[in-house]
């Protein structure tokens, strides 16, 4: 339906020319619709540039959204310009001091070889987890954030020998059809971790009805999985990925010197092509639904 943004944000043209419909807050209150309040909490390098890639697949959504940048107090935002930070986010204390929020994602970061305790922002996390949990209808983690919310729940990463890197069939296992619709059981989807979850882990979770398996990979494992009682979605992929996000990031790591990373799997590096949008639209829109349908409504 609509994504709410100010007049002025300076993604608001590129999403109208993606054909998603933009209003201010102020149009936003003259309608007799109550949008569904997401925060976001965006630990992405240049986080200004990665805010497009979230904002396009939810703002497709049939649903009103107002989306909500959340910064954290104890994380240095290095890439990322103070007056962008200023300008478009708060912290999580400050966006919940008048009304809760009825969906969070927490996004991935450049952090998954560290341990969670040596991540400096890991205990203001933590905080924010314990509230989304208690009162939160439900929790998205992607990549690194989706580890993060495992984690939380008990389940431990597992680092990788290499990078696993590139655009991957996922199967979707999920017989309700909660993460991809109505669409063919098997979809693509970007990868780009130095970490993940065993495949026996998250299998012996299941068994004892502490999660429940949606998606599983050959080459990259269960991917997508949740808590038993579905308020933690976790996508160890990049479903919202942008068509060129895996070439930067290849030729980031290059120019950066580091060698141990392979060339993206299944994706030409000098001609990439976006197989994976079909999908990675579809997982937002049923999440999103999950939220809807999960949220108290009170007019």
């Amino acid at each position: 339906m609509a994504i709410i943004v100010p007049d002025d944000y300076h993604a608001r043209k590129a999403l109208q020319e993606a054909r998603v419909h933009c209003m201010s807050a102020f149009e936003a209150q003259k309608q007799d619709i109550r949008p569904l309040r997401i925060g976001i909490l965006n630990i992405m390098p240049v986080a200004n540039t990665y805010e497009y890639n979230l904002l396009f697949p939810i703002g497709r959504s049939v649903l009103q959204i107002e989306p909500v940048w959340i910064r954290l107090k104890t994380h240095s935002y290095k890439s990322t310009s103070k007056e962008h930070l200023d300008d478009v986010y708060t912290t999580f204390d400050e966006a919940i001091k008048d009304r809760g929020f009825d969906g969070l994602i927490v996004t991935g970061a450049p952090v998954e070889e560290l341990s969670f305790k040596d991540v400096r922002f890991w205990n203001e996390l933590t905080a924010i987890l314990d509230y989304a949990r208690e009162k939160i209808a439900s929790t998205l983690g992607i990549c690194w954030g989706g580890m993060a919310l495992a984690y939380y729940m008990g389940i431990e990463k597992l680092l990788y020998n290499k990078k696993l890197f590139g655009v991957y069939p996922i199967d979707n296992i999920d017989r309700n059809h909660r993460v991809t619709g109505d669409m063919d059981d098997v979809f693509m989807c970007p990868q780009s971790r130095h970490a993940g979850i065993d495949d026996d882990v998250l299998e012996a979770e299941a068994k004892a009805g502490r999660v429940n398996l949606l998606a599983h990979s050959d080459e990259a494992g269960y991917v997508i999985f949740e808590s038993a009682d579905q308020s933690f979605m976790i996508h160890l992929g990049h479903p919202e990925y942008e068509t060129e996000r895996l070439v930067n990031e290849y030729n980031r790591d290059m120019a950066s010197g580091r060698k141990d990373v392979p060339l993206p799997l299944n994706l030409d590096v000098k001609n990439p092509k976006n197989n994976w949008r079909g999908g990675g639209l579809e997982f937002f829109t049923q999440w999103i639904k999950d939220v809807y349908i999960r949220t108290p409504y009170k007019i």
